[in-house]
C-alpha cells in the first residue's frame, strides 16, 4: 500500500469522525477564507476556488448563513474573532516529516498542544522550514474504482489537467496542480461521484515506515488531527499494510 493509498484511507476514516464532531465546519470556514484571500475575492461567480469551497460546505450541511458570514469575515465586511492561519513542522517516529496546518485564536495554546502531541509520540516539533521543502501543494481527487472505466477516467483526467492517475486498490487517485483543480474536479464528478477532493500538501517522495514506528506515527497523526485547531496533517510516510 503506497503513501497515497494510506492518505486516502485516513481521509475517509477521519472524514466520518470529523462529521460526528462537527469539526468539518471549521475546515470549511478555513477553505472559504483561503479561497477569498487567494482566489480572487468574495464572488463565487468569478472565484472558482470559492465556489468549490462553498459546494463542499453545503455538502457537509453547513448552514447558508454560516457560509455567508465566513465570506464576509474574509472580505472584511464584518468583524469577527481574529483567527490566524499557521503552519507547524516537525519529525515523527522514524524521522518522518510532518506538516500541521492550523486555524487558531490562541497561538500559545495551539503550539503547546502540538508540541505535547509530538513529544508523547516520540517526535520533535521543529523550526519553520525544516520539512516544508519536502512537500508541494497538489490537488488530489479520489474516485471509486468500480464506478468508472480506467481508460475513460484516464482520458478524461489527462484532458482536464491531471498530472497523474494511479490505481490505489479500491479507488483511483488523480493528481493535479492547484490551478487545474476546480475544472478537473468538475469534469470528473460529472461522470462519477467522488469520495474526496481537496488541495493538500503532498510529499515529493516517501519514506517507508512499518512495525512499531508505524503504530506510533499513526497515533501521532490521530492525536494531531483530533486537536480542535488543526486543519490538515501531512506526512511523507509510506505505510505498510
Amino acid at each position: 500500500m503506497s503513501g497515497h493509498s494510506k492518505w486516502s484511507t485516513i481521509k475517509r476514516k477521519k472524514g466520518a469522525a470529523d462529521q460526528k464532531r462537527g469539526k468539518i465546519f471549521t475546515r470549511c470556514i478555513h477553505e472559504i477564507t483561503t479561497a477569498v484571500r487567494e482566489g480572487g475575492g468574495g464572488d463565487p461567480n468569478s472565484n472558482s476556488r470559492l465556489r468549490l469551497a462553498m459546494d463542499k460546505a453545503r455538502s457537509a450541511n453547513m448552514p447558508s448563513e454560516n457560509i455567508e458570514r465566513a465570506i464576509k469575515r474574509a472580505t472584511g465586511e464584518i468583524k469577527g474573532e481574529e483567527q490566524a492561519e499557521l503552519t507547524y513542522e516537525g519529525y515523527g517516529p522514524g524521522g518522518i516529516a510532518i506538516i500541521v496546518q492550523v486555524l487558531t485564536n490562541n497561538k500559545n495554546r495551539t503550539v503547546g498542544e502540538i508540541r505535547h502531541a509530538f513529544s508523547r509520540a516520540g517526535g520533535t516539533l521543529g523550526e519553520n522550514g525544516c520539512v516544508n521543502w519536502m512537500f508541494s501543494k497538489k490537488g488530489i481527487i479520489i474516485a471509486p474504482k468500480d464506478a468508472i472505466n480506467e481508460e475513460v477516467l484516464m482520458e478524461l483526467a489527462l484532458d482536464n489537467g491531471a498530472s497523474d492517475v494511479t490505481d490505489q486498490g479500491e479507488v483511483w487517485e488523480i493528481i493535479c496542480e492547484p490551478a487545474d483543480f476546480s475544472s478537473l474536479k468538475t469534469a470528473v464528478e460529472q461522470k462519477v461521484k467522488l469520495e474526496a477532493a481537496e488541495i493538500s500538501m503532498t510529499p515529493m517522495s516517501y519514506v517507508k515506515v512499518e512495525g512499531k514506528e508505524q503504530e506510533s506515527l499513526l497515533k501521532l497523526i490521530d492525536a494531531l488531527d483530533d486537536l480542535d485547531d488543526v486543519i490538515e496533517v501531512s506526512s511523507n510516510a509510506d505505510f505498510s499494510e
